[in-house]
């Protein structure tokens, strides 16, 4: 067993997730939301989706970027 690191749960079926050259343990995906999603920098929601970036800023989509006046992004369907 191993231990999630954002609970603290020691969980049979946690699971590893390989990113930027470190591995994180996580007991479920909500942890692994909460450690390793980016933050929107507009309305502070955690990006779970495509997201959309623009000049090294973070938006969880075009509305959002368009508000703090990044010009040019849509967001796709």
């Amino acid at each position: 067993m191993a231990r999630c690191e954002v609970c603290g749960n020691d969980y049979g079926m946690s699971f590893e997730v390989h990113a930027q050259g470190a591995v994180h343990v996580f007991d479920c995906f909500s942890c692994a939301i909460h450690r390793m999603a980016p933050i929107c920098e507009h309305c502070r929601s955690r990006i779970i989706g495509q997201g959309v970036e623009a000049e090294g800023h973070w938006y969880c989509g075009a509305h959002c970027a368009r508000a703090e006046g990044r010009a040019g992004l849509v967001d796709h369907v």
